[in-house]
């Protein structure tokens, strides 16, 4: 038998993200009883300093919190990394150099999900002025477009509404128009590269989505080694 690998979640960016993550986590684990679903830890650490203020305008750098964060993790047990915040992801270089366990990339994993075509990204400014999306999509040759500043504008107060604990529809009714502004900018296909942007429903937008959670949430299990191996209980 194959044994699982023990999960670690580097949490709390936001924390609704991180009970999405691993609410969605436990629901795509192919099990029938509680010894069956996988080891799953998380750090929800919310004290780590903004991203996109690190990013944008000279704030602390999260890397130290991040890099800890992942220690912590793989000194409990975790073999496997996952982070459910996009933003941060422009931090991954450090977080891998601090521990010698497998770290997933939800930017990458999202990539290939797209396929190809012509992408619209609803995000934080941080993560569209890092480029950790255009780079991955670039190298896949994919052509990436962005709301412009307005529209940027509303999807960063929809983010932070969301964090705020704002209700969901009255934000989603929000972030449609923007939705559509990219769809007249060419964009087959949206990816919701925010984990609270994440929360929303994807299936009333104009066109495709695809969600970076989901995308994470299958790139861990794969990771865990997650398949009938595992579940085999002699």
């Amino acid at each position: 038998m194959t044994a699982c690998k023990t999960i670690g979640i580097l949490g709390g960016m936001g924390p609704a993200a991180t009970v999405e993550f691993f609410r969605r986590l436990v629901e795509a684990t192919p099990a029938t009883i509680d010894q069956n679903h996988l080891h799953i830890l998380i750090d929800n650490d919310p004290s780590v300093p903004d991203r996109t203020l690190a990013l944008l305008r000279d704030g602390p750098s999260p890397e130290p919190a991040l890099a800890a964060m992942a220690r912590r993790l793989a000194s409990a047990g975790a073999e496997v990394l996952a982070m459910p915040c996009n933003t941060a992801h422009a931090f991954l270089d450090a977080i891998r150099a601090a521990v010698a366990v497998t770290v997933v990339d939800m930017i990458a994993e999202t990539a290939d999900r797209v396929g190809s075509g012509t992408v619209g990204l609803l995000a934080t400014s941080g993560t569209i002025e890092s480029g950790v999306y255009r780079r991955v999509l670039d190298a896949r040759g994919i052509r990436l477009v962005v709301p412009d500043g307005d529209a940027q504008r509303t999807v960063g107060r929809a983010i932070e509404a969301i964090k705020a604990g704002r209700d969901l529809a009255e934000v989603e009714h929000a972030v449609l128009p923007v939705a559509e502004s990219l769809r007249n900018l060419g964009a087959e296909v949206i990816v919701a590269g925010c984990t609270e942007i994440s929360l929303l429903d994807g299936g009333r937008m104009p066109i495709r989505w695809v969600d970076a959670l989901d995308c994470l949430v299958e790139a861990t299990i794969d990771a865990a080694s997650m398949d009938v191996r595992c579940k085999e209980d002699e």
